[in-house]
């Protein structure tokens, strides 16, 4: 999954963020699960995940608290 920028995650509905969150969670513990058993290859990769993880959760708050 290429990295998604705020314009194109504000954009998306209540629902799809709740998916593609999850879809995120579940790969950063794949990945994390690959380090630990040093089948990791792009490391880079945790960071991206980890990020694009808190621009969702920062626009869910966002969209709460407005």
């Amino acid at each position: 999954m290429a990295r998604t920028k705020v314009k194109d995650i504000r954009e998306c509905s209540a629902d799809e963020l709740a998916l593609r969150l999850r879809d995120l969670k579940q790969e950063a513990l794949h990945l994390r699960l690959q380090q630990a058993t040093g089948q990791l290859e792009n490391s880079a990769r945790i960071r991206i995940v980890r990020r694009e993880v808190a621009r969702i959760l920062t626009i869910v708050s966002g969209r709460k608290s407005a």
